[in-house]
């Protein structure tokens, strides 16, 4: 996914989605439910606009974000003075294996293709440790099919073959989410613990 692409939206994207007042209820349970029973540090992977990462660390965590898109990350240092957002790629992280308690991967392996969702998978592995936590949101279809999103193309997925790609790359998937709201696209989230 080129950041570009976000980067000509952002300040619409920002408008529409980058509040937690723009959170449907149940994803926000959802995410405070893997966070609660998260330890030790915490990346929100594609953190956007930062509103989660924000909203990790007044829960208490100690949490930092990575986006690839400029104007996001410009935009969360702003926003939330205090947290640390890098500019980087989820498919190649700067964190030392094992470092991580946790990884937020809210929506941002949408764009990942069948070919390459394993590249993110295997990073947020490599560097969550043992019995680490890693909450995955993301469309919910029949297979795995390409549609056009507001920025640029994402790809559904049945939530049990997103979980065996996570199983392929070191993950057992604990919980499994999907809901289905009227006039929206079905959405899911998959709760994964690191295997040691």
């Amino acid at each position: 996914m080129s950041p570009t692409a976000y980067d000509a939206r952002a300040t619409e994207y920002i408008a529409t989605l980058g509040t937690m007042d723009a959170v449907h209820p149940v994803d926000r349970s959802v995410v405070d439910a893997w966070a609660t029973a998260v330890t030790g540090p915490v990346l929100d992977a594609g953190c956007g606009p930062g509103h989660w990462t924000g909203h990790l660390s007044q829960r208490g965590l100690d949490v930092r974000g990575v986006d690839l898109a400029p104007r996001f990350i410009s935009h969360a240092r702003a926003t939330h003075a205090g947290i640390r957002f890098d500019l980087g790629s989820i498919d190649e992280l700067e964190v030392g294996d094992g470092a991580l308690g946790g990884i937020l991967s809210w929506f941002s392996t949408i764009h990942h293709e069948s070919a390459r969702i394993a590249v993110p998978l295997r990073e947020f592995a490599r560097t969550l440790r043992p019995g680490g936590r890693l909450l995955l949101g993301f469309f919910v279809g029949e297979s795995i099919e390409a549609f056009d999103h507001a920025v640029t193309r994402a790809y559904r997925w049945p939530a049990a073959e997103l979980g065996r790609r996570a199983d392929a790359a070191g993950f057992d998937v604990v919980e499994t989410h999907t809901r289905a709201t009227l006039g929206a696209r079905p959405v899911g989230a998959l709760l994964c613990e690191r295997r040691a």
